[in-house]
């Protein structure tokens, strides 16, 4: 039922999907996902993933306003996970557990990447031609929807969880040629769910800050550097 496989991209993550659940779940109108999952196995590029930019990563504010709901059934998947407890980390016991016994969730650590020819403005948000990646924590396919969740330990305190789990269904959309508005995100605690849908706009964004910030940066060099020239005519006089 469970296929499991390990790689090693600058730690050991170990993915896995429950076959029949994947099956039964994207029999409609998710078979690239399906696709997908199964292909990930045999055809997986580590290289992406042992340099460049990761989403867990990533310090940026979009302006994502999720929507808090402590009643979402994956509070108590979570919940149940962590009195599992077999397995020494948190995250493993939530995934593995949800993946066995939830109805819904069909994948756990799964290896996802967008090269920079991919996406447009790549090199303007991430300063680099380097390949953003990432393991996605849980997938699931509920309410005809695919949705990408990640666990955090404390998710209400968690400030760019959002941003994570954004560039995670837009790589995930790639690799699968699906459209984005077919993908829900979200990240959880046993209390806490925060969830929210995708949008290209959250992308234009992210591209306006980091434009901005760029400015701001190249603008304290050119001040710090006219100060640091004032300096020197100065003490130049004094001499």
């Amino acid at each position: 039922m469970i296929k499991h496989k390990s790689f090693a991209h600058g730690w050991f993550y170990h993915y896995r999907i429950h076959s029949a659940k994947t099956n039964k779940l994207c029999e409609n109108g998710f078979s690239e996902l399906k696709d997908y999952l199964e292909n990930i196995f045999d055809d997986c590029p580590d290289e992406h993933f042992n340099k460049g930019p990761r989403s867990s990563k990533l310090k940026l504010d979009l302006g994502i306003r999720a929507k808090s709901l402590r009643t979402h059934d994956i509070c108590k998947w979570a919940e149940k996970g962590l009195k599992w407890n077999n397995y020494q980390t948190a995250h493993s016991n939530v995934q593995v557990f949800m993946l066995q016994h939830d109805k819904n969730t069909i994948g756990v650590e799964v290896p996802i990447w967008i090269k920079p020819v991919e996406m447009n403005n790549f090199e303007n948000i991430f300063n680099t031609d380097e390949v953003l990646s990432g393991h996605i924590d849980l997938l699931r396919v509920n309410d005809d929807k695919i949705e990408i969740w990640d666990y955090k330990p404390n998710a209400h305190r968690e400030k760019y969880a959002s941003t994570q789990v954004y560039f995670y269904a837009l790589m995930l959309a790639k690799r699968t040629q699906m459209e984005l508005n077919k993908f829900r995100c979200g990240y959880f605690d046993r209390h806490n769910a925060f969830i929210f849908n995708p949008r290209m706009e959250f992308l234009d964004k992210a591209i306006k800050k980091c434009r901005e910030q760029r400015f701001l940066s190249i603008s304290k060099n050119k001040s710090f550097r006219k100060c640091r020239e004032s300096q020197k005519v100065l003490m130049q006089k004094e001499n």
